[in-house]
């Protein structure tokens, strides 16, 4: 590198500089590589229980929602208007 051809404190001092940005280049790649190995290994753990989880949440969904019952008429009806409704 420069320290090889330059002979200055500058020089050794660029070197090492570079040396540690590689260093630090390959061990971020390492790190990057080991988390998508494992982001991999989550796709593939949860392939099979997305529809159960779904399931899951559908059912959580239903049981928060109150359920809805008829409303009662309030009021005296007579029996000839409940027979012209029914027919």
């Amino acid at each position: 590198m420069a320290a090889s051809v330059l002979n200055s404190k500058r020089a050794v001092e660029m070197s090492i500089f570079v040396v540690r940005a590689f260093v630090r280049l390959r061990q971020l790649l390492a790190t990057n590589r080991q988390l998508a190995a494992k982001i991999n290994e989550l796709e593939r753990r949860l392939e099979g229980h997305e529809a159960t989880i779904e399931d899951v949440i559908d059912a959580v969904r239903k049981l928060m929602t109150p359920p809805r019952r008829p409303g009662r008429r309030i009021g005296f009806q007579l029996p000839a208007a409940k027979e012209k409704k029914i027919a």
